[in-house]
This record gives C-alpha cells, structure tokens and sequence, in this order.
C-alpha cells in the first residue's frame, strides 16, 4: 500500500465519522451547548497574546469583554435564558473588566481607564441592585425588617 492511498483511507475514515456523527445530532448539541466558547476563546487568545508580549496592552480591553460575555453566555445555557433578565448588567461590567485589565497591565497606569472602570463596576453594581429590587425588593424588604425588630427585641434585652 502506497502512503497516497493510506492517506486518502484515513482521510476517508474521518470524513465518514464526521457526517455519521453529525447525522446523529452529536455537533448540534455540542454547538447548542458550548457555542460560548466561540466568544471565550478570542477573549483568552488576546490575553495570551498580551502576555506574550505579541500585542499592546489595550487588546486587553476587548478580550476582559469577550471572557466575561462568554462567561455570562456559558452561564445562561446551563441555567437558563430566563436568568438573563438578572445578568444584563454584567454587559456593563464586561466593559469595566477590559477598562480594569487596561489600566493593571499597561505600564503608563492610564487613570482615566481606572476611573472609567469602577464607575461603571459601580453603575453595573446599582443596575443589578435595582433588579434584585425591583423583583425581590418585598422579600429583602421583609427580611430587613423581620432581622432588624428581632435584634431590637432580643439583641438589646441586657440592656434594660
């Protein structure tokens, strides 16, 4: 057996699988589940191409975004779409986590992408605030009030 033929024989095999995997539904379930990976991975290779000192430092703004996008994304297919009425401002923070890498690893210490970075960790933080509240805010609410009358009325008795 010449090399061309066991070549074109293995090349053959493999083209098989694929198509008797994919008539299978084995690549529509890995790509339904892990197509966040698809986000993820661009994110992680800027990363090692900063590190790796490749790329300048401000490719680290687009891959904090795309990891943590891709995160959320991971998240959201095993959890549940539904959860994404909770995590949209995670959106917000992505930008912040890019910012924030800008400014830890470039060697000029940019402020303005620090100051730029925990405003918006801070508004990120109050938008997933609100929605806690806005959905759960009667429980939190009830919770406060039942933790805050018990310790007023057990926490304070030696006082008396």
């Amino acid at each position: 057996m010449s090399k061309n033929q066991y070549s074109v024989g293995i090349l053959m095999l493999i083209a098989g699988i694929v198509i008797l995997l994919g008539k299978l539904g084995v690549f529509s379930f890995i790509g339904s589940i892990f197509w966040p990976l698809f986000v993820l991975v661009p994110g992680i290779l800027l990363h090692v191409l900063y590190f790796g000192r490749i790329l300048p430092a401000a490719v680290l703004i687009p891959g904090g975004m795309l990891s943590t996008y891709a995160l959320v994304f991971l998240y959201c297919n095993v959890f549940g779409w539904s959860s994404m009425h909770y995590l949209w401002p995670m959106f917000i923070f992505g930008v912040a986590v890019g910012l924030y890498e800008y400014y830890l690893f470039d060697m000029s210490r940019p402020r303005g992408a620090q100051i730029a970075a925990l405003v918006l960790t801070a508004v990120a933080a109050a938008c997933f605030g609100f929605m806690l509240l806005w959905s759960w805010g009667i429980y939190l609410i009830a919770i406060l009030l039942i933790g805050i009358g018990a310790w007023m009325v057990f926490g304070r008795r030696y006082r008396w």
